[in-house]
């Protein structure tokens, strides 16, 4: 059942960033317990302590607000892991987005994924959260290792898909959590040779 902050008019009020956070916050709890079929703005508004309208004005519904919650709920990749080698960040990657997919910010993705599926003009919005959150840091995981000798390839933004594509079918598909042997045989199978091939 959704949880409750009680009324947003007798708490303290909170503009921007702190905002958008506790908003985002609440909508991943209430995907993580009641799933996005039970998700309502109503919902997430009352959880975060805000007022509905605060949420309308920053999503013009729940899809988009879900999309944002999901973003809010993966790895910051902006610094990508730096094992030292291809296959050791390769994997550290994959395993800090498997580890994110098997909770809230994984709930919110597949529901994205379903309404793009069911036709709703939401496929650009998961084609955007894809390569935000995953082709800069395979981009510089890539270059780190040319760098060292090990990757000898130049990338294409397909070939910079593979992996969250592949993690994504399992997800989608199979369900949560992804097996690390899974996850070992994705880097060592496809990425590693792709990325090293000429």
């Amino acid at each position: 059942m959704s949880g409750s902050a009680g009324d947003h008019r007798t708490l303290p009020r909170r503009r921007g960033r702190a905002l958008d956070d506790a908003i985002l916050s609440a909508a991943l709890a209430e995907l993580s317990e009641d799933g996005y079929g039970a998700m309502t703005m109503e919902g997430v508004a009352r959880r975060a302590g805000a007022s509905k309208a605060s949420l309308y004005r920053r999503w013009p519904g729940r899809l988009e607000l879900a999309v944002a919650a999901a973003r809010h709920g993966v790895p910051d990749l902006r610094v990508p892991p730096d094992t030292g080698s291809l296959r050791g960040d390769l994997l550290a990657l994959l395993r800090a987005l498997a580890d994110r997919m098997d909770g809230p910010a994984g709930e919110a993705l597949r529901a994205v994924a379903g309404e793009a599926l069911a036709g709703r003009e939401s496929l650009s919005a998961l084609r955007d959260l894809s390569r935000r959150t995953v082709v800069v840091a395979v981009t510089e995981i890539v270059r780190r290792a040319a760098e060292r000798g090990e990757a000898t390839s130049r990338p294409t933004v397909q070939s910079l898909l593979v992996g969250q594509a592949m993690l994504r079918d399992h997800v989608l598909f199979v369900g949560c959590p992804v097996p690390d042997d899974v996850l070992v045989e994705m880097v060592d199978d496809v990425l590693v040779p792709l990325y090293r091939a000429p």
